[in-house]
């Protein structure tokens, strides 16, 4: 299953952003706070998250921008993280997993497709989103998507954890040592590509060579 996926994770300048906790000592005293009303105290002039504020917000070439325990402590112990998906012409999201929530995608600007494989077996599934259409990643399966235009495509993700956790599967693999991605492989040059992984970034990247040609993008 992993080749079919191969030559989007290839195409990749970034993967999935990592949250970095904004206040720390806010989550923790949310969580040991006696009460709901003790927690209200604590975050009653921080109620409102503001996407497009966040550094990863952007369409060129895109990012994922979450608000979840991490970015946003209100959302803390509420079992939920809510993603703006800002996909620019071309955009795509790398093959990835969320280790512990499924994933309800809405799209609400442009059109989006995405693969998405469940488990070892399954076919992959393939779905066209445009506005008001909606689809489903459950936890842990592996899945990927692509502005198909060259316009720009919004999504809203709603996932159920405040904590979700983003596994890319072309990092995840070249984290490897050598010797086993080169087994997986069954060839000695599979290795040569893990030079070219980058660091993170937004979570977006410009996807496939068919797309950036028809949007004239290089």
């Amino acid at each position: 299953m992993l080749s079919k996926f191969l030559p989007l994770c290839l195409l990749a300048v970034t993967v999935s952003a990592v949250d970095k906790p904004k206040d720390a000592d806010l989550n923790a005293k949310l969580k040991t706070s006696a009460n709901e009303l003790a927690k209200l105290d604590l975050i009653k002039n921080d109620l409102v998250f503001d996407f497009k504020g966040h550094p990863y917000f952007t369409y060129a070439p895109g990012g994922v921008v979450n608000a979840n325990a991490a970015t946003f402590p209100a959302a803390t112990g509420h079992g939920l993280t809510i993603a703006w998906l800002a996909l620019g012409p071309c955009a795509m999201l790398p093959p990835h997993l969320h280790p512990r929530a499924t994933n309800f995608v809405v799209a609400v600007e442009g059109e989006t497709q995405t693969w998405m494989v469940q488990e070892n077996g399954a076919e992959v599934v393939t779905t066209t989103l445009t506005p008001g259409k909606m689809t489903i990643f459950p936890h842990g399966s592996v899945h990927s998507m692509q502005n198909t235009g060259c316009g720009n495509s919004t999504l809203i993700s709603a996932l159920n954890s405040d904590d979700t956790g983003t596994t890319n599967l072309l990092n995840a693999l070249f984290n490897l040592p050598d010797y086993m991605v080169a087994a997986a492989f069954g060839t000695d040059n599979a290795t040569s590509f893990g030079a070219s992984v980058p660091t993170v970034g937004t979570g977006a990247a410009l996807g496939s060579a068919e797309c950036r040609a028809k949007c004239a993008l290089d």
